[in-house]
């Protein structure tokens, strides 16, 4: 972490030297973006820390951990599938979730549903696509999300 504000410090010291004024109106944007989203950020952060709080640790691992095999693939497709959440509240929750033992392919097709699949969306997309359309999509980034997790299982087995 230490690196990477050293970094990040780094890139905005080279921007104000280029033009201090773009660099100020960029750093004030970005301020405005951060708080603007802290209050859902937050608020889904409490609840799940609440909701992990209830749930034992132990049931975690059982059911979504590195043995749960094709039941917890399927438990973390559903839970993507049917959960809205923006990508930087899934983030964090996800890292979460990875200490308490949820293993990688279930955090990655979890993130890779909540992305691209939506079951909560679907009249809506019926309405503008079709009901073929909206079947077909979803369909296809269910099968894609199960096989980006299991590359993700993989690839993290390599690396």
């Amino acid at each position: 972490m230490a690196v990477f504000s050293l970094v990040i410090l780094g890139l905005i010291l080279l921007s104000a030297l280029a033009d201090w004024k773009r660099t100020w109106t960029g750093l004030k944007k970005g301020l405005t973006m951060f708080i603007n989203i802290l209050p859902q950020f937050l608020t889904v952060m409490v609840l799940a820390a609440v909701l992990l709080y209830f749930i034992p640790e132990s049931a975690i691992r059982t059911y979504l951990g590195e043995r749960a095999g094709v039941q917890g693939i399927i438990m973390g497709a559903v839970i993507g599938s049917v959960t809205m959440l923006p990508g930087f509240v899934a983030y964090p929750l996800c890292a979460v979730l990875m200490k308490q033992g949820v293993s990688i392919v279930v955090l990655a097709v979890f993130v890779t549903t909540l992305m691209m699949v939506g079951i909560v969306t679907l009249p809506l997309e019926f309405k503008f696509f079709g009901r073929k359309a909206a079947l077909l999509r979803n369909l296809f980034c269910l099968i894609g999300a199960i096989i980006v997790a299991l590359l993700m299982g993989i690839s993290y087995a390599w690396f």
